[in-house]
This record gives structure tokens, C-alpha cells and sequence, in this order.
């Protein structure tokens, strides 16, 4: 992360540098992670945790400001409040002229949330400050010690890194995010809610039980999940669009494929689409496509060229030199006509680890992440398998018939 020597201020990374110009209405651009623990939540206790944790990841300890070319982050000495919480979730954290810190955190019974702006970090980088925060948590409530690995050892200077620009190579073969402008995606029928809220839900399931069934047939629960997903989505549409391809965007972490400690964005997407029409009824003719279009995405060269595009850019000499007015006018747009070639959104965290010694007091975790239409988070905790859905729909039908597909 570039940071000038006399003032505390720092670049957004190339993926960030979309995001303030996006987060609109009900996409805010905010993602939301939950530990749920098997007692009620000390609030002093997370408040002392918040302040340690906040010192450890400085450069979260930030403001977002407009400059002429781009937007920056600019340090700042202020700290999360921690509140029981009372707000709608995913509301926005940025708001233009407003200077505030880009994450929240606060509690409600058992639950510890934590929220955060997409401009700071992706899914990855946030789970890394949460998991530490219940670290100092725990060893406040719990006196728990943990070794120094558990802790992880990357340095301050590792950790507030830019992935992309590090990895980045200009010769790209092609541009995965102009080629998602292309495409006329089906968009569910349902009126959306009128005030620009959300509404999430919250599904467990044994992590064991589905990861078996997901061998037995021969794939992975990631995959599964997606293809259980369109088919939730099939069942829900009319004949006269089943023309239309059902496109599922799927973030993938880049951290897997380049060697970094970022906790900052290092995320790019793939694509997984099927045409409703050519489904003969046959789970596995759905979910063989969907084996095949992951396959042929997660390649070493297709990840290249996802993590290059996410980086194009800032690396444009024209585009560097336009006034940042007109570079959020020209993401506005390129944002919508992408969102059109998107039916949904499947984003699979992973599994979520935590020391032996603080698993006993944690039942399970989940993730939720703001959109314009429909998304999922997916993770696992021990046998906790957790599906998070985050819909702008008035009509629950997609996620009905999901649910009752599991």
C-alpha cells in the first residue's frame, strides 16, 4: 500500500477503486460477518478487544476521501464504538462528505457482528480482522493464551499490501469484466422493497452430511451449492424467459493461486451460466455444466486474466488523467451494463478456522454481503455448514425453493 512518508494517507487498491463510484441504493457495498457464541456477549470485554484489534490493522483506521484523479484513504486516530446493535443490516457505511471510519461493530444477545465497507477488504481480508478481534475477545473473557502461530505472523507492511498491482501483467489476452458486458442475463421477476432494504436469512445445515452427498456425486460443495442454486432459480421462472441464460457470479479468492498475506480486496469473479431451456429434468445434466464451466475457468491463465482485468483500470494512461467526475460517471455505467449480465451472486467463504482452545465457545459463523438483486454466502465451522441470503425482493420464492432443496 503506497503511503506517503509525510501524511497518513494511502491508495485504494485497483479492485476498491470501483467501489465508491457502485455503492448505490441497495448495493452499499457492505459485507457482514457473524459469530454466533454459545453464551452472551461481554460488551466491554469486545469494546477492549475492538480498540487492541484496531492497532493491529492501522490501515483500516481510515476515512475516505475524493481527491481530483482518484479517491484515497486518509489515516485517522478514531475508533469503532461497539453497540448493541439496532441499525438495519448492510445500511451504508459511506456516505459522500461524511468523514467516518468504513467498518461498525456491535452485538445483540449471542451474536458479534462486524461490518464492512468493500473499499477496505474483500471476504478474505475481513474474516482475518475478525478472527482476530474474537481472539482478543476470548482471551479477555476466557483468559485463554494461544501461541504465537495461531495468531498468524504476517507483518503490518505483508498485510496492507496491494495484491493486484503486485501481480499484475499487462499482457492480458483478454478482459473478463467487458466480456460480463455482454450478456443478458434473466433478472428475477419480483418488486423489490421500496424503502432500499434488505432482507437476510440465515440457514444451517450439518457441514459433514452436505460434503458427502457432494462427493457422492462426484464434485465439491461449492459447486453443488451453485447448481442446486440455478435450479432454484428455474423453478421459479416463467416459460416465456427460460430463453434467457441464468448467469451465477462466483468470487473467487486470488490469494489460493498468487502467494500473498493481503487483507486488503484480492478477489476476481467467474461467470457459471446455463440456458433453462436445454434442462431435460436431469439434476446431473445441470450439474455436469456447472462442473464443466468451473473447470474451465479456474485455469492458471483464466485466473491471469481475471486478476489482470481487475487491475485494467488503474493502469490506462487515459483513464489515469480524467478528473474523478468523470471516472465515477463512466464506472456508473459500465457497473450497470455489467449488472445486467448477472442473475445472482454465490460467493463461498470457505471454512473458517479457529484455535482448539476457543472452539467450544463459538456455535457457528455467517456471512452476508449487500447487492442489487440476490446473494449468497456460504461457510463452514466444524459441522456448521451456513448459507446467508441477502435478497431486494418482496418474493421469497428463490430462496424457498433452495432451502427446501437442501
Amino acid at each position: 500500500m503506497a503511503k506517503n512518508r509525510n501524511q497518513n494517507w494511502y491508495r485504494l487498491d485497483n479492485a476498491a477503486t470501483i467501489v465508491p463510484s457502485s455503492a448505490r441504493g441497495y448495493d452499499t457495498r457492505v459485507f457482514r460477518m457473524v459469530c454466533e457464541l454459545k453464551e452472551e456477549v461481554d460488551p466491554e470485554a469486545l469494546q477492549e478487544a475492538m480498540n487492541e484489534t484496531a492497532e493491529e490493522f492501522p490501515h483500516f483506521n481510515v476515512y475516505l476521501r475524493k481527491g481530483f484523479f482518484w479517491y484515497y484513504l486518509d489515516g485517522t486516530d478514531e475508533r469503532v464504538k461497539v453497540e448493541e446493535e439496532h441499525e438495519p443490516a448492510l445500511k451504508a457505511i459511506y456516505l459522500p462528505g461524511r468523514r467516518n471510519l468504513l467498518y461498525r461493530a456491535g452485538y445483540f444477545g449471542r451474536r458479534i457482528n462486524l461490518e464492512m465497507f468493500h473499499v477496505l477488504t474483500d471476504g478474505a481480508g475481513g474474516f482475518a480482522f475478525f478472527k482476530r478481534l474474537l481472539l482478543n475477545y476470548f482471551r479477555l473473557v476466557k483468559g485463554v493464551k494461544l501461541e504465537d502461530a495461531a495468531l498468524g505472523d504476517s507483518s503490518v507492511a505483508e498485510s496492507a499490501n496491494d495484491a493486484f498491482d503486485r501481480f499484475y501483467s499487462s499482457q492480458k489476452k483478454r478482459s473478463q469484466l467487458d466480456e460480463w458486458t455482454k450478456i443478458r442475463a434473466y433478472q428475477i421477476k419480483s418488486p423489490k422493497n421500496p424503502n432500499f432494504r434488505s432482507h437476510l436469512a440465515e440457514g444451517v445445515v450439518s457441514a459433514k452430511a452436505f460434503l458427502e452427498l457432494a462427493h457422492s456425486m462426484n464434485t465439491t460443495a461449492g459447486i453443488l451449492i451453485t447448481a442446486l442454486y440455478i435450479k432454484a432459480v428455474m423453478n421459479t421462472m416463467s416459460l416465456q424467459d427460460r430463453h434467457r441464460p441464468i448467469v451465477i457470479g462466483v468470487p473467487v479468492n486470488l490469494r489460493q493461486y498468487f502467494p500473498s498475506a493481503t487483507t486488503r480486496n484480492f478477489f476476481g469473479s467467474i461467470a457459471v451460466g446455463f440456458l433453462p431451456e436445454r434442462y431435460d429434468g436431469n439434476f446431473d445434466t445441470l450439474l455436469s455444466e456447472v462442473k464443466k464451466s468451473f473447470a474451465a475457468q479456474l485455469t492458471k491463465e483464466s485466473i491471469q486474466d481475471t486478476m489482470n482485468s481487475y487491475s485494467e483500470l488503474t493502469h490506462m494512461a487515459f483513464i489515469k488523467l480524467l478528473p474523478l467526475f468523470l471516472k465515477d460517471m463512466g464506472i456508473q455505467y459500465f457497473s450497470a451494463k455489467t449488472r445486467r449480465g448477472m442473475t445472482s451472486t454465490v460467493s463461498n467463504v470457505g471454512r473458517i478456522t479457529m484455535p482448539p482452545e476457543i472452539t467450544p465457545y463459538i456455535d457457528h459463523f455467517s456471512a452476508f454481503m449487500s447487492t442489487f438483486n440476490l446473494q449468497l454466502c456460504v461457510l463452514t465451522f466444524e459441522d456448521r455448514l451456513s448459507i446467508g441470503s441477502v435478497s431486494v425482493y418482496e418474493d421469497p420464492s428463490v430462496m424457498m425453493e433452495f432451502f427446501r432443496s437442501l
